[in-house]
């Protein structure tokens, strides 16, 4: 007797799911400010309307003026959380922050030996706190393992020039080719370089504090020199966090197949945004707002609350929004 036959399943009014957001491996330090860190890479990979896998990497002791200690994480702990996310998970982006130990380092190096197809933004935050004892051997080890990795080097130009060119003795900065030449020795691609200072201009516009207004330069270069860049006006005030959310904002749209020059522009222009519309939570620093885009607009007639750090963008009309939720 044979068994009758299996009928085929009947597909018709299923509805097809729909693909998931680009995945972002994020390595950083828990921050329990909420300003930087993994913290800071989450709200920014989710604004960028990608997902977040944060791997941490140290506990950071801070709150939003100060970093006062770190508390390590093993090595083997941070490998663990990412081998065992990777193999559940289909990766498109990797954002490094920091990793706390030379140790870590060398771990999180090993696993992404593994992806070299899959873009790397890392970001290199000033890290003047750390003891001296500890501070070297993680920069030798972040030059040596991350920077042959990474396709996007993002920091300040006073941070990557201690870093890149510790023994520059010119009067003049060096520019951004030039850190982009020396980051380029150790196999890394771009820079984007942050903070470029920018002289005011004879008969420049006075700002608020009766000073000429100053801006701010941040370019793209790589060894053959400048690719892109923003100019923005200088805030009057300090901010955390923000480097942080700009390569995390690169890494993601990075992740979800974007060029990179109309990328960098994008991060760029939703940084500046987010600090437009910061706010202070505690006695220290600005927080950026990565969901600065979400808010209503005020009622017609209402001032809006002063933080001190700019002017408001222009409200977004929700109706217009792009899928994902990119609308800045």
């Amino acid at each position: 007797m044979n068994p009758e036959p299996t009928p085929a399943p009947d597909n018709e009014g299923l509805v097809a799911e729909p693909p998931p957001p680009a995945c972002v491996m994020c390595f950083n330090a828990s921050d329990p400010s909420g300003a930087g860190g993994l913290s800071g890479d989450i709200a920014t990979v989710a604004a960028m309307g990608a997902h977040a896998l944060p791997i941490v990497t140290s506990v950071v002791m801070r709150d939003t003026a100060d970093i006062f200690d770190q508390h390590d994480i093993d090595p083997d702990a941070v490998a663990e959380q990412a081998r065992t996310i990777l193999e559940d998970v289909t990766l498109s982006g990797w954002k490094v922050g920091f990793l706390g130990t030379a140790d870590n380092v060398s771990a999180v190096a090993e696993i992404l030996s593994d992806y070299t197809e899959i873009p790397l933004v890392s970001y290199l935050p000033n890290l003047s706190w750390m003891d001296e004892d500890q501070l070297q051997p993680y920069l030798d080890a972040f030059r040596e393992l991350i920077l042959p990795a990474t396709e996007v080097l993002v920091g300040s130009h006073k941070t990557l020039q201690d870093f890149l060119l510790p023994e520059w003795d010119s009067e003049r900065p060096p520019s951004a080719r030039e850190l982009a030449v020396a980051a380029g020795e150790h196999g890394t691609r771009y820079v984007l370089v942050t903070g470029v200072m920018l002289a005011a201009k004879p008969g420049a516009k006075l700002g608020p504090s009766g000073a000429p207004e100053q801006f701010i330069d941040n370019i793209l270069a790589s060894p053959q020199g400048a690719i892109t860049g923003e100019k923005f006006e200088r805030f009057d005030t300090s901010f955390v966090g923000a480097g942080d959310t700009l390569a995390a904002a690169l890494a993601a749209l990075l992740a979800a197949g974007g060029e990179l020059q109309p990328a960098v522009g994008e991060a760029l222009s939703f940084l500046d945004q987010s600090l437009d519309a910061g706010f202070r939570p505690g006695m220290g620093h600005i927080v950026p707002d990565r969901f600065f885009w979400a808010l209503p607009p005020p009622e017609e007639g209402e001032g809006e609350p002063e933080v001190g750090v700019g002017t408001e963008p222009e409200p977004q009309d929700p109706k217009n929004k792009p899928a994902p939720r990119r609308v800045h």
